[in-house]
């Protein structure tokens, strides 16, 4: 077992942690609180998706199979609360997605997220308003994972991942991937700021697409399509998941994108 000044020490050491993630928030500067949805999507841009005050831009959709509990009639409760995009529920075992108006292709989406222990939620990426979808798993649950890669309704196969929660987010195994999760289970504590605002990137590019994902500026995953199946062009969107498996509130701010 490695002592609190080891783990610290294989943390900075090895992943360079406070470097990567104060570069990465450089690069992606979150807008100021308020700031207007943006209609320039020039490349390379990074623009925010969210007001900070109102869902403008996004609409929910209750078409995916996390709707079937209120017969595809809603989508879940989503709402802004103080600067934040919220989401639960909004009847027993009842979820949906939350779906960007725009549609995009080759992005990057990055956001911060500050949810509930218990709940599933992710972020979709090539979305289709039934759902359909390459997922950046936000499964923040026991034997979940944040950063992993699921293809939502195409893939028959459960989500790519190199890690799993334990009963608490402060606790992480290991799993059996040739992409070694790059934070030890000893640091992870250490790293993830349970309870706190966490941030999560996911990237997206090409046909068959190459799905890169990273966790406080560090990269946790890359996954590689073998072949096309799915559009190559759709909404972003974040879930809350149906069923009695998720629970509690999913928090996100500061969401944006930039066209590749």
């Amino acid at each position: 077992m490695l002592t609190r000044r080891q783990a610290l020490r294989s943390l900075t050491a090895t992943l360079l942690v406070p470097a990567l993630f104060t570069r990465s928030r450089a690069a992606s500067a979150p807008p100021p609180a308020g700031a207007p949805i943006t209609t320039d999507l020039s490349q390379g841009a990074w623009i925010p998706l969210f007001d900070g005050r109102s869902l403008d831009g996004w609409k929910p959709s209750p078409k995916s199979p996390h709707s079937r509990a209120s017969n595809n009639t809603t989508a879940g409760n989503w709402r802004v609360e103080d600067g934040m995009i919220v989401g639960s529920q909004d009847t027993t075992n009842n979820g949906g997605l939350l779906l960007t108006e725009a549609e995009f292709g080759d992005v990057e989406i990055a956001l911060e997220t500050r949810n509930d222990f218990g709940l599933d939620s992710g972020i979709f990426t090539r979305c289709t308003l039934d759902g359909r979808a390459y997922q950046c798993l936000i499964d923040y649950y026991k034997g979940g994972t944040i950063g992993g890669v699921l293809g939502e309704g195409i893939w028959n196969v459960r989500g790519v991942r190199n890690y799993s929660f334990g009963a608490t987010p402060e606790i992480i195994t290991l799993t059996d991937n040739p992409q070694r999760c790059p934070v030890v289970p000893e640091a992870w504590p250490f790293f993830w700021r349970a309870g706190e605002w966490n941030e999560v990137r996911v990237r997206i590019v090409g046909d068959p697409p190459t799905i890169t994902t990273w966790v406080n500026g560090v990269q946790i995953l890359q996954h590689v399509e073998p072949k096309s199946v799915h559009p190559a062009i759709g909404h972003i969107g974040l879930q809350i998941h149906g069923g009695v498996g998720s629970k509690g509130a999913a928090c996100y701010r500061n969401v944006r994108a930039r066209l590749l």
